[in-house]
């Protein structure tokens, strides 16, 4: 027995970035947009998802190679390889740092309305005001990050990773959701209803995120990857995701099997508890609470260092989560934490919005890396093949349609 808990951690420990990206990913915002969607259109959205998360392989595997051929990180490269590169590597780090610390908000307010309902659950009516819960895990994650190494953060991250998707996975058994209706919905196509643009732009926000190929980049660095693990840089971008896809795809199904048929829909995560309860009993209630905090808090951890990483990527410095530089600018992104508390703005519909935005960054990250990997110069005998090239290409036209997607519902929320 103890010999296969060895080979489960080193087999973990082997897909070590592939799992931060997964809780990176996989967060509140994932789950906020994918039972959303699953509630309001059933799984009419699914293919949406299904593109967003193949081409989510083929910019990892693209960004992972790029970072090991060359031997420097995403920005840096970008900054260094194209005239005038410094501009559009300096538009992604600030548009990145806006969308994370953005998304930051919404993670933390639906993360302090759902241990709060899980409270008042527990003690059969007792209500804690969401700053103390808010405080407790920013003063827990400062702690951490002032102590921790990146080792550190990639077991915790494994563990919120492993509880979210078991907790999914055991509501989806629980409630049991209509799966007939879930099939019949797989047919593509955008439902002719107000928001649906949004959430399509949304899903590839939160899943083909330009801010996961960049922290793709560093993390592969961090890791020590070399030429001899460019194989084990492509089974870790297929683990990573392929979990994402089944992941969301459950939470998308437990809504569309169940809120969507019921006609139900969802505008705050709490609902999505008190709507479950009467479905799968208190026992799903509280695996469905531990299953989204656990990714809400996994989604914290990397938006809170993607600043001083990101600047260190762009400065081509290295990275010191310790220097003091580094603590400053993880406390002042803490600080955003506390931003649902004051705003008028309901958490999940901040999700939403921030998700969209991330889905606009996206085609300058996706051309950049279709333009590097084809350039002998940089990459040499690892230049990307006709192959990855049609797929580079195919990822450069899907985030143009989903920037599309997003510019009509960002008009739209600003028109109406």
């Amino acid at each position: 027995m103890q010999e296969k808990f060895k080979k489960i951690a080193s087999a973990l420990t082997a897909v070590g970035p592939g799992l931060f990206l997964i809780g990176y990913n996989i967060g509140t915002g994932s789950v906020t947009t994918m039972a959303k969607t699953g509630a309001e259109h059933g799984m009419h959205l699914f293919w949406v998802l299904v593109l967003s998360c193949l081409f989510t392989y083929l910019l990892m595997v693209a960004y992972g190679k790029m970072t090991i051929v060359s031997g420097k990180t995403a920005l840096y490269t970008i900054r260094s390889q194209f005239k005038q590169g410094w501009v559009l590597s300096l538009y992604i780090l600030i548009a990145l740092i806006m969308g994370e610390l953005l998304a930051l908000i919404g993670v933390m307010g639906i993360v302090a309305d759902l241990v709060q309902e899980g409270i008042r659950m527990a003690t059969g009516g007792w209500v804690l005001d969401p700053f103390w819960i808010i405080l407790f895990f920013s003063i827990l994650l400062y702690l951490l990050l002032w102590f921790g190494r990146y080792q550190s953060f990639e077991k915790v991250l494994t563990g919120f990773v492993i509880l979210m998707g078991v907790s999914f996975l055991v509501v989806l058994i629980l409630v049991k959701p209509n799966l007939a209706a879930v099939a019949r919905g797989l047919i593509p196509s955008i439902p002719n209803q107000p928001g649906a643009f949004g959430l399509a732009a949304a899903i590839a926000g939160t899943t083909c995120s330009a801010a996961v190929f960049i922290m793709r980049s560093t993390v592969v660095a961090e890791k020590g990857w070399t030429m001899q693990h460019l194989k084990i840089e492509k089974k870790d971008s297929l683990v990573s995701a392929s979990m994402m896809l089944l992941l969301s795809g459950v939470i998308m199904a437990v809504a569309a099997g169940t809120l969507h048929v019921m006609g139900l829909k969802l505008e705050k995560t709490v609902e999505m508890i008190s709507l479950f309860e009467p479905l799968g009993g208190k026992l799903a209630a509280a695996i469905l609470i531990l299953g989204i905090v656990g990714a809400g808090l996994s989604t914290v951890f990397p938006i809170i260092l993607i600043a001083p990483w990101l600047i260190a990527d762009y400065s081509g410095t290295p990275r010191n989560i310790h220097s003091p530089s580094a603590r400053v600018l993880i406390l002042l992104a803490l600080g955003f934490a506390f931003g649902s508390v004051f705003l008028e703005q309901q958490p999940p519909a901040l999700m939403i919005f921030s998700q969209a935005f991330q889905a606009c960054i996206l085609p300058a990250v996706a051309v950049p890396a279709l333009i590097l990997l084809s350039r002998e110069k940089l990459m040499g005998a690892h230049q990307a093949t006709v192959g990855e090239k049609a797929g580079l290409w195919a990822a450069v036209l899907f985030s143009l349609m989903t920037s599309y997607y997003a510019v009509v519902e960002l008009a739209q929320s600003f028109l109406s």
